[in-house]
């Protein structure tokens, strides 16, 4: 029964260790072309670590609730390892596919209001603090007149990804 415990407690320490070292198997194998794509998520760790986990502890208590010995906890510990580490495959692959926190694009910041963090020259770069969805985004700023440090100042275009043009909130 210890090696089947022994097992289970490896799965969870693998498991927590998982959220440490993501991806570290997958990218063990990124250079043999073999199994390039074959294997996408199943040598996981979170994958292992489900199969392990419940291999050893499927296996201990059917070991000391039964009387079936290692065999019998070997072939009911298997298949439960087996189809937790499926679940586990088909989660991450769910939790993968999810895009629903898409990244604000330019567009987006156009009509936002900032303030100027470094001042901004006539018609040279400086950089100003914007709120969009509550989250602060710094990017660089260009405005056809000087924006003196700390002034308001509205978004009209987005220029690249972390440049706008921007004028001055006329009080």
């Amino acid at each position: 029964m210890a090696w089947f415990l022994g097992l289970g407690i490896a799965g969870v320490v693998l498991l927590a260790l998982s959220f440490v070292l993501d991806g570290v198997l997958e990218g063990l194998l990124d250079g043999v072309s073999v199994v390039d794509g074959l294997l996408d998520g199943l040598l996981s760790l979170p994958v292992i670590a489900g199969f392990l986990s419940m291999f050893g502890f499927s296996g201990a208590i059917v070991l000391g609730s039964t009387g079936l010995g290692p065999v019998g906890a070997t072939v009911v510990g298997v298949p439960a390892g087996v189809l937790t580490g499926w679940f586990a495959y088909r989660l991450s692959q769910a939790l993968m596919r999810d895009s629903s926190g898409a990244a604000p694009r330019g567009d987006d910041l156009i009509g936002a209001s900032g303030s100027v963090v470094t001042a901004i020259p006539a018609d040279g770069y400086g950089e100003v603090l914007v709120h969009l969805a509550g989250q602060p985004m710094k990017l660089s700023a260009k405005s056809p007149v000087a924006v003196a440090r700390g002034a308001e100042v509205w978004v009209e275009q987005a220029l690249s990804q972390s440049a706008v043009s921007v004028r001055p909130v006329e009080r």
